[in-house]
């Protein structure tokens, strides 16, 4: 039977540096969560905009305003719902982890997510569908190689179930932003007081 391992992330001063600074939870938030969380609404907004009917189905200004302005939002409020979830997840390896650092695993972790609309500039479906896809597996991997490193978890065991942990409360997390958009551009799509 095969174990599991964790593979080492890549040995670079970037990483390095990720897990050893401290960086405040509101410096995190304004420079770095705050600008990338414009790329998805923004991404949205062009996309409607530009190829209204072929990417995205045709709504007004207004429309795409509302929904991307509520995505935004729902990004924001997320990062500190998953910082907290994975300070909970914590516990289940006996591990009392800084929110600071969950913090900084909640935010380090979505950026291919955050920046997989940047495919929005080209119009083809399955090309972002496919940037989505990788965006997500990123992601995911990332949450393996950064657990031990920033939530400093030394046994490779209890790296993986928080890890794996982790990624069940993000994706959970993912699908409620994902569900939250569609029940905006739901309502906005229906509402007359936005067709304007």
């Amino acid at each position: 039977m095969a174990q599991l391992h964790i593979p080492h992330a890549p040995h670079s001063e970037v990483w390095d540096t990720l897990t050893r600074i401290h960086i405040s939870v509101v410096k995190m938030f304004l420079f770095y969560v705050v600008p990338l969380s414009v790329i998805p609404p923004a991404m949205i907004y062009y996309a409607g905009a530009t190829y209204g009917g072929n990417l995205l189905p045709m709504l007004t200004d207004m429309q795409l305003l509302t929904i991307g302005g509520v995505f935004f939002l729902v990004e924001l409020v997320m990062t500190f719902v998953v910082a907290y979830l994975i300070q909970r997840l914590g516990e289940v390896i006996d591990i009392k982890p800084a929110y600071e650092d969950c913090y900084k695993l909640a935010v380090v972790v979505p950026t291919p997510l955050w920046l997989a609309p940047l495919f929005l500039f080209i119009p083809s479906f399955i090309l972002n569908i496919t940037a989505g896809a990788i965006a997500l597996t990123l992601s995911g991997m990332l949450i393996f190689y950064s657990v031990p490193s920033i939530l400093k978890v030394e046994e490779e065991g209890h790296a993986i179930l928080l890890s794996g942990s982790i990624l069940a409360a993000g994706m959970v997390a993912w699908v409620a932003m994902m569900i939250l958009t569609l029940i905006t551009w739901s309502f906005v799509s229906s509402s007359l007081l936005l067709l304007v």
